[in-house]
């Protein structure tokens, strides 16, 4: 039986930091959400989105709006800005201690990797030697093909996410930045990216990176090297 290991204080405290952050961005994501739903029952349809922040503030001047609604969308701008200064220093503190933490700078050497999804891996990851590969690395985070096979017929289905979310959840959105950025004009020519790109949907090239990321990151821990691609294999 493989039994989990304890962990530290200080991993305890990266992942509180982690967490409160987490929180209070969700806390922000609904506060703009039901703005945006209150304006929209008076004729305001804006787009989805922190970035939307300044347009909701301006379209609360419009003078057809009674003076209930204005006070009250004050109150939600408010609460949003006071939110936004929070995660801001939250966010500082996670540079900061990622900048101290030997392992999360390692991880940041590799494309996709920022210093939340650094801390995330160094707060809720184990000891990288607990895992045989990175396979198994990448089956606890939940980025592998659920099994449907029986009597020697082997099926793949959907990815399985029985695993550590706040990982898979990071990792996979680096690759899509990454799938966004290097893919714009279909990867460098010859790469692992651009020959998926030409034969798959992005979403789903997207989680097969975040797929090879994490079995990077086996091996880059274990290994105690930074990122090396050379040859432009995978973008």
């Amino acid at each position: 039986m493989r039994t989990v290991a304890v962990k530290s204080a200080a991993q305890q405290a990266r992942a509180m930091l982690f967490r409160t952050r987490d929180l209070l961005v969700g806390q922000r994501t609904q506060l703009v959400n039901a703005l945006r739903g209150h304006l929209a029952e008076h004729g305001i349809v804006l787009g989805k989105g922190i970035g939307n922040v300044e347009r909701l503030a301006l379209s609360l001047e419009e003078d057809d709006l009674p003076d209930l609604v204005r006070h009250l969308g004050q109150l939600y701008l408010e609460q949003i800005a006071r939110l936004g200064a929070e995660i801001e220093k939250l966010d500082e503190r996670i540079v900061a201690a990622a900048k101290e933490n030997g392992v999360a700078r390692r991880l940041q050497t590799m494309p996709g990797i920022g210093p939340v999804c650094a801390m995330a891996i160094t707060a809720f990851a184990p000891d990288m030697r607990e895992f045989r590969r990175g396979r198994d690395f990448a089956a606890w985070l939940g980025l592998v093909p659920r099994q449907h096979s029986s009597g020697g017929k082997q099926k793949l289905g959907r990815t399985s996410k029985m695993g550590q979310r706040d990982i898979r959840r990071l990792l996979i959105v680096g690759a899509m930045s990454i799938v966004h950025w290097r893919g714009r004009d279909g990867g460098r020519p010859g790469s692992w990216l651009a020959r998926m790109l030409a034969r798959k949907p992005r979403m789903l090239v997207a989680i097969a990176l975040a797929n090879k990321m994490a079995r990077m990151v086996w091996a880059m821990l274990v290994r105690e090297e930074d990122y090396r691609d050379p040859t432009g294999a995978v973008c």
